[in-house]
């Protein structure tokens, strides 16, 4: 046989035994004789380079560290998921599925809600492209080169069942097993490594090494279970899309089902929050989506979560413990908040050593004091909070506990504003207020300045060099390099990343300003009205900013807050002369949909249902999920349903697909 023949044959062997291993659960052959197969391969293609390819076993891993992450722009963004904190909330979900479908029965996918990291892996014909986390939705970190030390993930789609499409984006969650985590901890401690909290932050951190050999040596697993962009193939809906992933040999969990009508939906997340400690990895909640895909595409998206899915939360998993202590951290904001040093306990899969304590109020109302022996709670990622005093327990020599009315960084007088909770310290040049500000303006949802970590800041602050965010745009490489943890070369890779850091967008810059209640979502709102013009929103006004879509009197108060502090403004016009720029924003001029609403419903056989939203967008219209009295047009293609119906009652006007392109093309 020649070696090539051989190569080829092994190749296949190795590619078909981790599809059983992997995908089916079902292992051939054992591990030892796995590895000899592989060791075999390897041998013979270190013989004849010319015949090794990217898609062989032997390539998942053997690139050099790369000095820092690409990204990768989502052709669909990668959108969250509300939140149901109760079986009520559940029922409420269906009922209002029903509605918005006008059908009695729903058929849902149901699934584990895994609490691992999310990802993005491409596939053209079959073959690994690339792949990517889910970043803020739109873009994530170029993570190829570790998701291919994965042996979960085929480097090619099997082709024996159903040949692959053109191009698959397809989602998934890459998670360590308990047993695994266990392991590695151990290993982490033997080598006198720091441990890992949770499975979680193992399985991100492997991921987001910069040397895919320190990738490999995690014990990764993943489960895919949707959909991105797909072309050449089509599916009606998900459970049928989940089924072709199986049988191009990608891991989908076991316990994924269909279940129907609220009881499906309760009944399912009841089963697997009883099995939640014995099933072998960490799971948070359940995932509940529409199985079919024509329902998806009727109801619609809001702006941050889809309508036709909802993840469940389990019950908040609750231990006793100790408060030793109660810290008062500032915030960038100034906030005093109260923390619980704690006696560490296990809860959830971490090891928790602090609690929020939220305000004085909240200390008030559960009487909380040094030396309590409290109940925390902890769901998910979110924080862990009191649940109560048990007072039994409480030593005779405690006292209530109060929040000085002093700033314990900077000794400034702190001040309750009226008809708020919490504590501000007033003094805006308070360090702590600095660094805090400093970090959110460097993180990577804002200008993203890689290398400025908060030992850094802290350095830059504390030596006076930095006393503002506009101040990183003057540092210099001499400056930095004298500092600890900084030598000549990571100075040079800092003052690099803040010049690339100057070239931003108008939305990245308002939420690194730290606008109070001005999020990422918000400030892209923001840059929409205002097309990017920073001097029309430094001058907008509360009534003007309540006329925006989205935004309420709360953030356009704070809004005009923040502009009416002349130092603002100084601030943001020296990080414009130190040569921050934005980038230019696309804006159709020429509007003739404006004021119309149009809502897409049944196949659209020329367009995507996104194209069509885009050209409604650009022509200055507004896509609608739902019909209304005030929907102008319904556009609707073969399989339309309940939208179709409800617009005929309304005598809103109907347009075929062919009908929408006329119209678009005569605008």
């Amino acid at each position: 046989m020649t070696p090539e023949k051989r190569i080829n044959e092994l190749k296949n062997t190795i590619n078909d035994h981790n599809y059983r291993y992997y995908a089916l659960d079902n292992p051939a052959v054992s591990d030892g004789e796995y590895d000899i197969l592989l060791r075999e391969l390897e041998i013979l293609e270190t013989k004849n380079p010319s015949l090794i390819t990217s898609d062989s076993p032997t390539q998942r891993v053997g690139t050099s560290p790369i000095s820092e992450f690409g990204t990768i722009k989502h052709s669909i963004p990668m959108l969250s998921l509300a939140n149901a904190m109760n079986q009520d909330e559940l029922v409420t979900f269906n009922q209002r599925i029903q509605k918005g479908l006008e059908k009695d029965s729903i058929t849902y996918v149901a699934e584990p809600k895994l609490d691992g990291l999310g990802v993005e892996l491409v596939y053209k014909f079959g073959k690994f492209i690339h792949g990517s986390t889910r970043g803020d939705g739109i873009t994530g970190e170029n993570i190829t080169h570790n998701l291919k030390t994965i042996f979960g993930i085929p480097l090619s789609l099997r082709s024996d069942q159903i040949p692959p499409p053109s191009l698959l984006e397809v989602r998934g969650e890459v998670f360590i097993r308990k047993e695994d985590f266990s392991i590695l901890n151990k290993k982490q401690e033997s080598n006198g490594k720091p441990i890992f909290a949770n499975p979680r932050n193992a399985a991100a951190g492997s991921l987001r090494q910069l040397d895919p050999v320190i990738t490999a040596e995690r014990p990764l697993s993943i489960y895919c279970y949707e959909v991105g962009t797909i072309d050449g193939l089509s599916f009606l809906d998900h459970i049928s899309f989940l089924e072709a992933l199986k049988k191009w040999g990608l891991p989908v969990n076991p316990l994924i089902q269909t279940v129907t009508g609220a009881e499906g939906l309760t009944k399912y997340h009841q089963r697997l929050e009883r099995k939640r400690i014995s099933i072998p990895y960490e799971i948070d909640g359940t995932v509940f989506k529409v199985n079919n895909y024509n329902e998806r595409e009727d109801l619609g998206t809001r702006s941050r979560s889809p309508r036709w899915a909802i993840a469940g939360k389990f019950k908040a998993q609750q231990a006793t413990t100790v408060i030793h202590h109660i810290d008062i951290q500032v915030g960038r904001t100034g906030a005093l908040t109260p923390v619980a040093k704690l006696e560490p306990v296990y809860i959830a899969g971490v090891t928790v050593t602090n609690a929020t304590l939220h305000n004085q109020d909240e200390i008030d109302r559960k009487d909380i004091r040094i030396g309590d022996t409290i109940l925390i709670e902890r769901a998910g990622d979110v924080i862990p909070k009191v649940v109560k005093v048990i007072m039994e327990k409480r030593p005779n020599s405690t006292i209530p506990f109060h929040i000085p009315h002093f700033c314990p960084i900077c000794n400034h007088k702190a001040h309750r504003p009226e008809g708020e909770a919490i504590l501000r310290c007033g003094n805006i040049s308070c360090p702590r207020q600095i660094k805090g500000r400093i970090i959110h303006f460097a993180s990577k949802l804002a200008l993203d300045i890689d290398g400025l970590g908060e030992k850094i800041v802290d350095q830059l602050v504390d030596e006076k060099i930095l006393n503002s965010i506009d101040d990183l745009f003057i540092l210099e490489h001499e400056t930095l390099e004298k500092l600890d943890r900084l030598g000549d070369k990571s100075s040079k890779n800092l003052i690099d990343s803040i010049s690339k850091s100057k070239n931003t967008t108008f939305a990245r810059f308002i939420y690194a300003l730290g606008i109070r209640n001005v999020g990422e979502h918000t400030a892209k709102v923001l840059e929409k009205h205002y097309t990017g013009d920073l001097e029309k929103f430094q001058n907008s006004t509360i009534e003007e900013l309540e006329t925006i879509d989205e935004i309420g009197p709360i953030v356009a108060e704070t809004i005009v807050q923040f502009w009416s502090n002349s130092s603002n403004h100084i601030l943001v016009q020296n990080c414009l002369d130190r040569n921050l720029k934005f980038a230019k924003i696309e804006f159709q001029d020429y509007q003739p949909f404006a004021g119309q609403t149009f809502v897409f419903t049944g196949s659209l056989e020329k367009l995507t249902r996104k194209d069509a939203k885009e050209m409604v967008n650009n022509l200055g219209g507004k896509s609608s999920s739902s019909v209304s009295k005030k929907t102008d047009f319904v556009v609707a293609g073969p399989g339309a349903g309940s939208k179709l119906k409800k617009a005929k009652e309304l005598g809103v006007s109907v347009l075929s697909e062919e009908e929408f392109l006329e119209k678009v093309n005569h605008a």
